[in-house]
């Protein structure tokens, strides 16, 4: 594999996770109806230990807007209350000493909105990231071209290349940002 092309794989890779890291932000998102995703990678801190809490507990829906936390140890179940209040997600869970319940409220039109922007900035911010890698990767290529390892016309080659997958990827992103607004404004 040449440099030009090592450049090309490791750019097209890390602009892969860059895509990967904003899905599953975007999951943790809240939307009208009940997911277990909203709070499956939530971090507990168990006896001086940070744990994502479905290696904790049994995460389920129940009664259709509920979500259920069953911990396998009872002496994790203030720990995982204190961590979802905590959070971001402005839920609050209910503690009957066994289990943990989440009732998710019907999202009101202004919160719709208010949710649409957090999506909007989490992709633009994937963007962003995305576009650096472009930028590091096109710093690369030129380098390569300045040492006379490759062509002005394998330069142009691929800038054009390294644009196509820069295309693609925001595009990529910008379609979960419309999945995921149509999930939250439909009532």
């Amino acid at each position: 594999m040449s440099d030009a092309n090592k450049i090309l794989h490791d750019t097209k890779s890390k602009m892969r996770k860059s895509v990967d890291l904003i899905s599953k932000e975007l999951l943790t998102v809240r939307t009208g109806s009940p997911s277990t995703s909203l709070v499956d990678s939530l971090q507990v801190e168990h006896y001086g230990t940070l744990m994502p809490l479905n290696q904790l507990a049994h995460i389920s829906i129940s009664e259709g807007r509920v979500i259920l936390i069953q911990p396998w140890d009872l002496g994790a179940l203030e720990a995982i209350e204190k961590s979802i209040q905590k959070s971001q997600l402005g839920l609050t869970p209910n503690n009957d000493g066994k289990v943990l319940r989440i009732v998710i409220p019907h999202l009101s039109e202004e919160r719709r909105h208010e949710l649409v922007k957090v999506i909007k900035k989490i992709t633009e911010d994937g963007k962003i990231a995305i576009r650096n890698e472009r930028r590091h990767g096109l710093d690369g290529i030129k380098k390569l071209q300045k040492d006379k390892v490759i062509t002005e016309d394998d330069l142009k080659s691929n800038e054009h290349i390294m644009q196509k997958m820069t295309d693609d990827h925001t595009a990529e992103l910008s379609k979960l940002f419309e999945k995921k607004e149509k999930e939250i404004l439909t009532v």
